[in-house]
């Protein structure tokens, strides 16, 4: 029976090999039939993990935010006749991606997933920011109104504060300075905040302090970078 392959991608420009293992660029390479999110990025990040030069002879097919349901559901028949890769926009398939949609599909209908390894951002930023690992929850993205978005930061503190538990969130990159300003607005002084951006490339940027330090901070900005934010509550 034809196969799901989950695809990681890097995190931006770092070579693929140097963030991909070699089992996961060769179940890559073996493939000829993509479901992506955005066809350019994809074509960009083919080109560079091996299909250079023959990125035109494979067959790509989108999924995005605005598909629909059926438009899923026709996706079913690619697995008729080959194997299918799932490519995101960067690091894994299916997480804060609508490539979930096409995962549950294939379970509904009986088609093996094969997730293969590759660079998470939210584990990465956990790993490294010296929060609590044992228990932490990913929220996404924050409301897009600002009290909205501040309401939603004082509900994940005291979610933190009463769980002992790390908040990650996302965010869109030219929202990044003005998130992180409504972080320092809305977050008691002793809460740690951790920023992670750029994670795999040169320019990675790693820092965890209290809110009350942020504060210090003041010509720290985040500029448009891929980010994780992580909150602890004390």
């Amino acid at each position: 029976m034809n196969r799901l392959y989950l695809i990681p991608t890097t995190l931006g420009d770092t070579p693929a090999e140097e963030v991909l293992p070699a089992s996961t660029l060769e179940a890559l390479r073996g493939l000829h039939v993509f479901v992506v999110e955005e066809l350019r990025s994809a074509r960009r990040f083919l080109s560079a993990a091996g299909f250079r030069g023959h990125v035109d002879e494979l067959e790509l097919h989108t999924l995005n935010e605005h598909s629909t349901p059926a438009e899923v559901e026709a996706l079913g028949e690619l697995f008729e006749r080959s194997d299918v890769g799932l490519i995101t926009e960067a690091g894994l398939p299916a997480v804060a991606d609508p490539g979930a949609d096409l995962v549950a599909m294939c379970h509904r209908n009986g088609v093996p997933v094969v997730p293969l390894v590759g660079p998470s951002s939210l584990m990465l930023a956990l790993m490294a920011s010296g929060l609590n690992g044992q228990s932490f929850a990913f929220r996404g993205y924050l409301p897009a109104k600002t009290e909205e978005r501040r309401a939603a930061i004082r509900r994940a503190e005291k979610d933190s504060s009463a769980l002992r538990q790390t908040q990650i969130f996302i965010e869109t990159p030219y929202r990044n300075d003005a998130l992180l300003a409504d972080f320092l607005c809305g977050l008691s002084q002793e809460s740690r905040l951790c920023i992670a951006a750029d994670l795999t490339l040169p320019t990675q940027t790693i820092i965890t302090l209290p809110v009350s330090e942020w504060h210090k901070k003041k010509d720290f900005k985040i500029g448009k970078r891929p980010c994780v934010f992580l909150l602890l509550a004390r």
